[in-house]
């Protein structure tokens, strides 16, 4: 299979080089590192090449790492089931950046690109219909994003009792921090370490 995969490699090197930031493949598995406004040839051509065939999308999602200059990696992983391989690819992109879109391409991008954008405010250029997905339409910040406090912001829910969706804020508190380490296990005439502990 690795061979299978340094040929797909050699395929890309070879027809799309200006696209190419470099590639590897570790624990069986193809990563292609690709620039960011060359992201939607790379795409049509792993799908439309004989030797590809990477007809599936199967997610795209992003890596926040903010220590960076590229802050994000958006990675998009796609299937040939042709072919029976996987590849992922990885597109470094600034926090003010703007990728475009890989719907017209891929129509069932539109919901992973829009989650992507929830998730950690990262914008498609082309998309049809880029909101927000997940978290309520008057929500503040990015969720996955590594700076984005775990208290603080409003949470929305339907209060039984008052027979209304009422907005406050998020809080934790201590007790949600507390952890049981009991043995799931009944029976068991043993005492696994942690079971000690009474409740």
């Amino acid at each position: 299979m690795p061979e299978a995969l340094e040929d797909v490699a050699a395929r890309i090197e070879l027809r799309q080089s200006d696209a190419l930031i470099g590639w590897e493949i570790a624990n069986g598995e193809l990563t292609v590192g690709v620039n960011a406004n060359a992201i939607t040839g790379m795409v049509e051509f792993l799908k439309i090449d004989p030797t590809c065939r990477f007809s599936t999308l199967v997610d795209i999602t992003a890596i926040d790492w903010p220590e960076r200059p590229q802050r994000f990696d958006v990675v998009y992983h796609f299937l040939s089931m042709h072919q029976n391989q996987r590849i992922r690819l990885k597109v470094p992109l600034r926090e003010t950046e703007i990728l475009p879109s890989i719907t017209a391409i891929h129509p069932s991008a539109n919901w992973f690109e829009r989650e992507v954008f929830d998730m950690f405010g990262i914008l498609f250029s082309g998309h049809p219909d880029l909101r927000r997905i997940l978290t309520d339409y008057g929500f503040r910040g990015y969720p996955l994003r590594k700076d984005f406090p775990t208290t603080g912001y409003t949470e929305v829910r339907y209060d039984e009792a008052q027979k209304r969706v009422v907005y406050e804020p998020v809080s934790l508190v201590q007790e949600y921090r507390q952890f049981d380490f009991m043995s799931p296990w009944e029976g068991a005439d043993y005492i696994l370490p942690g079971d000690e502990k009474t409740a």
